[in-house]
């Protein structure tokens, strides 16, 4: 998302498609993108450094659903769903998506009417496997219902864990895969406080809520706690964070992102850091509720978080 859109300016292509190339040399498997980023420039970005013989080697994720026309907008109805799926592959350049989201819910459609459409792309092999984004419990059982979600992709980091007293148990009742995005707080477990001063101009960052002065000086005490436990550990504050959720179980694939090849090497040397029984609990411990101040997100997106959408038997097409 970074390369694109949402934090400071677009990132130039030939180094982003560099990282690409480096991170899949590395190991990475797994690709993630939406048309909203950029918008859709992203997803073009992609496409180019997919090609060379690199499609066969990842399996591609992208999402759709959200708009920004001035106003933050959600739209999942059946031509839209269609029309969106085309686009991404076509800027993709691929012939189909491994695992397609629903970025953010519609809350004005019941969401059997989406799914119902995003089954009918996996009939036609347009895409193989159908995933919602930021959804409620009982949302993802309305959808599950229709055709097997194959993942859920949500916030949970060290200072996102609301998703533990109900999706998360929801998503395990049912077999469904967990992608936690923002593994790193959107930074804040790589930087601490002081990440603010760095953001450039028109980086979202510097908007939300939890990124504010008065908040990050409470929340600055999360980092430092952590980074404490980080230098006890032999590791980076980042890569502890990010150990966190690796450890939360085979079912959990976290996707930190970056624009920067040391960065990337520092995420996936993550994957070295062991955990005890001990030092979860210590973890989560310092990481409740009360040690973070400030929503996720302003309120134009916090509508579309936790969403519900209206029973089917209201549906009138």
């Amino acid at each position: 998302m970074g390369m694109s859109a949402f934090y400071g300016p677009p990132k130039p292509e030939p180094d982003m498609i560099n990282l690409i190339h480096h991170a899949i040399n590395a190991g990475v498997t797994f690709l993630d993108t939406s048309d909203i980023y950029g918008p859709k420039t992203n997803e073009i970005l992609i496409g180019k450094a997919l090609k060379g013989g690199v499609r066969e080697k990842v399996e591609m994720a992208t999402k759709f659903g959200f708009i920004y026309d001035g106003a933050w907008k959600v739209k999942g109805d059946p031509a839209y769903v269609r029309a969106c799926c085309e686009g991404s592959l076509q800027r993709l350049g691929i012939d189909c998506i491994d695992l397609y989201y629903l970025h953010r819910i519609d809350t004005s459609i019941p969401i059997e009417i989406t799914m119902g459409e995003l089954k009918k792309l996996v009939e036609e092999g347009k895409i193989k496997y159908v995933g919602l984004s930021e959804a409620s419990a009982s949302t993802i059982r309305r959808a599950h219902a229709v055709h097997p979600i194959t993942a859920i992709q949500l916030e949970w980091s060290l200072w996102s864990r609301d998703v533990e007293q109900e999706i998360i148990p929801t998503c395990r009742e049912l077999g469904i895969g967990i992608v936690a995005y923002s593994p790193l707080g959107r930074g804040f477990f790589s930087s601490g406080s002081n990440m603010i001063e760095k953001l450039e101009d028109g980086d979202s960052r510097k908007y939300l809520p939890r990124f504010q002065p008065e908040n990050l000086k409470h929340n600055k005490i999360l980092y430092e706690r952590v980074n404490e436990l980080a230098r006890k550990k032999g590791c980076t504050t980042s890569q502890l964070s990010l150990a966190w959720v690796h450890h939360q179980g085979n079912d959990v694939v976290p996707i930190p992102g970056t624009t920067k090849i040391q960065n990337l090497e520092q995420n996936i040397g993550a994957l070295s850091v062991k955990l005890t029984p001990e030092d979860m609990a210590e973890l989560e411990s310092i990481a409740s509720a009360s040690s973070v101040k400030g929503d996720r997100y302003n309120a134009g997106i916090t509508t579309y978080l936790d969403s519900e959408t209206p029973p089917l038997s209201s549906w009138k097409a």
